[in-house]
This record gives C-alpha cells, sequence and structure tokens, in this order.
C-alpha cells in the first residue's frame, strides 16, 4: 500500500511539472511574437561579433584597430549568445532562437520554482504559487527581450533549490550541482560573488554543513570559474571577473539621479571625467582605469551629500521593494505591470514578518531578500532587476495568503 501511494504521488508530481512546463513555454511564444527584441543590443552585438569573427572577447574596437580585451561586460551571456550562433541562423531567426531558448529557461525555472515551493508549502499550495510566477507579466515579458535575466532567474531559482537539498539530503550530486551553478552565476552577474560567500557562511554557521564540503563547493566553484580567471590574469595581471563597478556605482549615484529621483541613474558626462578618460593610454587595461575613473568620481559625489545620498539609498530600497514611482520605462505604467509589482512589494513585507522565524530555510531566504536589496541600491536599478528578487518575494507572499487563509477558516 505505501509502495503504490509512493508511486501515485510521485506520478502525479511529474504530470504537475510537465504541465507547468508545458503551459509556461507555451504562452511564452505569442509575447515573444508579439513583443520580441528584432536585433542585439550594442554590447552583445559587439561581444558576438568579436567572438565569430575575431575569436576573441572583445567589447570595444578602437579607431587604430585596437581590440580591447573585455573586462566591462560578465562573460556568460555573451558566450551563450555565442553558442547559439552554431545553429547558422541569421537576422531575425537567429534572434527568434535565442528569444524561445530564453522561455525554454523560463519554462524550466516555474518547474524548480515549484520544487523549490514544496519544501516550504503543501504540493496544492506550490502548485498556485508556481502558476503565480509563470504569469507575473513582468516575467512572461522578460523572454521577449535579449537580455541576460532570463537566465539569470533560472540559474538564481536553481541555486536556491539546491542551497536547500544539500542540508535534506546527504548525496554529493548536489552540492556538485550547487557549487556548478554557483560558478555560472559568478559568470553572469558582477555581484553574486558577494551572495555567494555569505550563502556559503550560512550553510556552514547556521545549517551546520561539515567543512570538508564547504572545502568541496568552494574547488568545484573555483574550477568552473578558473578558465575566464585565467584569462583575466593573462590579460589584465590580475584575479578577476570583471572591472565595472566604478561605473555603475557612480550611474547609480549620479547627483542628477539623486536630485530627481532616478533609480536607473543618469549617465550625463561631466567635462572634467571627459578629460581624464580621454588621457587613459589606449591598451589591455584601459578599461581598468576608465572605471577607476568614475569610481573616485562616485565616491566623491557620495561625500559631497552624503545624507542626501542615504535619503536617496533609502528611495532606491523601497522603489525596488515596490513599484519605481518615477519610471520612464516603456510598459512600465501599464496596469497589468505595476499593480501585480506593488501586490506582490506589500504582500512580501508582511509575509517576512509573519514568516517562522525559528526556521533556518526560511531566515535564509529573508536574508537573500535583503542582501539583493541592499546591493541593487547601491547602484542604478533597471525595471528587470526586479525578478531577481520576485521569487523570494512571491513565496513571502504566499506566506501571507496562508496566513489569512488560515484565521479566515479558524474564524468561520
Amino acid at each position: 500500500m505505501f509502495v503504490k501511494n509512493y508511486q501515485h504521488l510521485k506520478n502525479s508530481q511529474l504530470s504537475t511539472g510537465v504541465f507547468l512546463f508545458l503551459i509556461s513555454f507555451f504562452i511564452r511564444i505569442p509575447i515573444i511574437i508579439i513583443f520580441g527584441d528584432e536585433g542585439l543590443d550594442y554590447e552583445w552585438e559587439k561581444l558576438v561579433y568579436n567572438l565569430v569573427y575575431n575569436g576573441k572577447l572583445v567589447w570595444q574596437t578602437f579607431e587604430n584597430g585596437f581590440l580591447l580585451p573585455n573586462s566591462w561586460m560578465p562573460p556568460l551571456y555573451a558566450y551563450y549568445l555565442y553558442l547559439l550562433t552554431f545553429f547558422g541562423l541569421e537576422d531575425q531567426n537567429y534572434i527568434f532562437l535565442v528569444l524561445y531558448s530564453q522561455a525554454l529557461f523560463a519554462a524550466l525555472s516555474i518547474v524548480i520554482f515549484y520544487k523549490l515551493n514544496k519544501i516550504f508549502f503543501s504540493n496544492r499550495t506550490s502548485f498556485y504559487s508556481s502558476l503565480v510566477f509563470s504569469f507575473f507579466p513582468l516575467y512572461l515579458y522578460a523572454c521577449s527581450q535579449v537580455s541576460s535575466i532570463s537566465l539569470q532567474v533560472f540559474l538564481t531559482i536553481t541555486f536556491l533549490y539546491f542551497f536547500f537539498l544539500i542540508k535534506k539530503k546527504k548525496k554529493i550530486i548536489y552540492l556538485l550541482f550547487f557549487s556548478f551553478i554557483s560558478g555560472l552565476l559568478i559568470l553572469l552577474r558582477g555581484e553574486f560573488w558577494f551572495i555567494y560567500l555569505l550563502s556559503i557562511t550560512y550553510l556552514f554557521i547556521f545549517l551546520k554543513i561539515p567543512l570538508k564540503k564547504i572545502i568541496f563547493i568552494f574547488l568545484i566553484t573555483g574550477i568552473t570559474i578558473s578558465p575566464y580567471l585565467i584569462r583575466n590574469f593573462l590579460i589584465f595581471e590580475k584575479v578577476t571577473v570583471l572591472n565595472s563597478f566604478g561605473y555603475n556605482l557612480w550611474k547609480g549615484n549620479h547627483p542628477y539621479a539623486k536630485e530627481n529621483s532616478i533609480v536607473a541613474g543618469s549617465m550625463i558626462v561631466n567635462d572634467n571625467i571627459m578629460k581624464k578618460t580621454d588621457a587613459i593610454k589606449i591598451d589591455n587595461f584601459y578599461r581598468i582605469h576608465w572605471d577607476k575613473v568614475f569610481l573616485d568620481e562616485a565616491v566623491k559625489n557620495i561625500k559631497s551629500d552624503p545624507v542626501g545620498h542615504f535619503i536617496f539609498y533609502i528611495k532606491k530600497t523601497i522603489f525596488f521593494i515596490l513599484i519605481d514611482f518615477k519610471s520612464t520605462a516603456l510598459y512600465y505604467w501599464n496596469p497589468f505591470h505595476y499593480i501585480p509589482l506593488m501586490l506582490v512589494g506589500i504582500g512580501s513585507i508582511l509575509g517576512v514578518f509573519i514568516s517562522n522565524k525559528k526556521s533556518m530555510e526560511l531566515n535564509y531566504l529573508v536574508f537573500m531578500l535583503l542582501t539583493n536589496i541592499a546591493i541593487f541600491s547601491t547602484v542604478s536599478i533597471m525595471p528587470r532587476y526586479k525578478l531577481v528578487i520576485l521569487p523570494i518575494q512571491i513565496i513571502f507572499t504566499i506566506i501571507l495568503f496562508e496566513f489569512l487563509r488560515k484565521k479566515i477558516k479558524k474564524n468561520d
């Protein structure tokens, strides 16, 4: 009887996963057809072009023909786009391939999100939570844009899922997958190394993962990112994944952005910065020195008005959790976009407060939510960045919903 019930449950969960995958993939096809990009953005186009025709990861080409090795853009998505060129498709057919592949990752992320939800909720609640995420307007729209965000969401949810599996199950394969996914995320997003180190620390201190497993995680992650680290050491004589923090900090703390509460930042460059960047020698280290100019300018701006920048930081935090009240982005003020964002933003705040503080798993999600908010509020915040915290926000909104449902049921 037990074996029969177990098999029935297993088949039921498989059917649920297949259903979520299929509906999540096919619902995105018309979105791609209607809203899909028609070409690569400037930076991705440059990177892919140079990989195809020069065999090098190059973002900038100077008038004298010098190809500047990339240290500006995270490499993983560029290599992903390059990999898709091997299918031999051109122009719009190639773009459709990119977008449909992103829809595939989105569908897979919904299935993994369902499995992640089951750690905290019943199968039924997990199913409805996954549908909310799948049909969330911002996530639907994201697959129609040539952007690394779809891949990032998939890898982030996978990272969270295997993070919890490490504690629940002892198989080394889960450690291996977690470590490998961590390496990919480091190559995809510049800020992830900080999240990675905090997560490993949490595993060791709060979830009591043995030291030998922590060392194993570092080893596999290091092996995953080592080819790119070696490439950068040979070119730039330093161990680094990318050098763009200075510019991102400057853009997110620009005086014009602060005065007008523009969380997406500003790229208005003054004459002083222009003179400094024009004087930089054109060689492999150009972008490193270029980024240092913007870092110094950002620090100067913050020091000149620390109170004003702190207030701006708080504004960015609120805007990131809820909605960007000053956004001028296309489609942002469509009710199907901003109303769900506002509801999930408010719901997640309340859900965090009523969540079980004795649960180390939920506490980790709170920790990750706050860490991401703190990091992104330091720099500029684009509308798509909301997707990084949206899965966690949905989980805490469901916690609020379950709390209210039980309260109502109890009163009845």
